[in-house]
This record gives structure tokens, C-alpha cells and sequence, in this order.
């Protein structure tokens, strides 16, 4: 429900044109990126649009993991949701013993360093 009912997306080549795409997107994506680990960093905003980059970890049901790299833009309607997403993403694949966002799954604690501490 943090999308407009018209909200329209663009993530690599996949593109949604309202808010049930957009679910049925994000449940897609959550079923082959697991133990999913993001941290994100406003990059600019003006009035009702941002831009961020952000850097997630994940692996696949085989195991193998990947560290995504991107950048958003999103435009919010007046009432605060999502209206339109721009995202571009390069997936690099990374040893276990190369990640770098170590904690349990859920909201990245406090005291985790962010990406520009990480230099990522």
C-alpha cells in the first residue's frame, strides 16, 4: 500500500505499470534474492522526488552470492506514496567470505556502517 494504485516502475528490464504488478515484482524478486541485506544513502532530492544509491547482499537457493549495485529515483504523489521508480542495478557475484553486511535479517542495526563508512 506504499504505492500509488498507477504506480510505474523501472527495474532492469522488468517494467510495472501499477500497484499489483509492483507486488507481484517484489514477491518474484524475494523468492530468488534470499537472506536479503540492503543499505541505502539519499543521494539528492527537490520537492516531491529523491534519488538514492544503494548496495543490497543476497544469495541464491544454489548458495552463490551476489552483491547488487544502484541507483534509484522515485517520485512521490501528493499523498506520500510511490508513484514512479527508476532503478538501475549491476549484480557482481562475491565469495560468502566477501560480504560485508553481517546481521540478522530485518532492519540494518544503527552502528552498521553505511556505504560511504564502507566504501562501497
Amino acid at each position: 500500500m506504499a504505492y500509488t494504485v498507477n504506480t510505474v516502475w523501472r527495474n532492469r528490464a522488468e517494467f510495472t505499470r501499477n500497484r499489483d504488478e509492483a507486488r507481484g515484482f517484489l514477491e518474484r524478486k524475494w523468492r530468488k534474492e534470499l537472506d536479503y541485506r540492503l543499505i541505502k544513502e539519499l543521494w539528492a532530492h527537490d520537492g516531491n522526488r529523491i534519488a538514492v544509491r544503494y548496495a543490497y547482499e543476497w544469495h541464491d537457493d544454489s548458495g552463490n552470492w551476489f552483491r547488487s549495485y544502484g541507483n534509484e529515483n522515485w517520485e512521490f504523489a501528493s499523498d506520500g506514496l510511490m508513484a514512479r521508480r527508476f532503478a538501475c542495478i549491476n549484480d557482481m557475484p562475491i565469495q560468502e567470505s566477501e560480504r560485508k553486511f553481517h546481521w540478522k535479517l530485518g532492519r540494518r542495526p544503527d552502528d552498521h556502517p553505511g556505504l560511504s563508512e564502507l566504501g562501497l
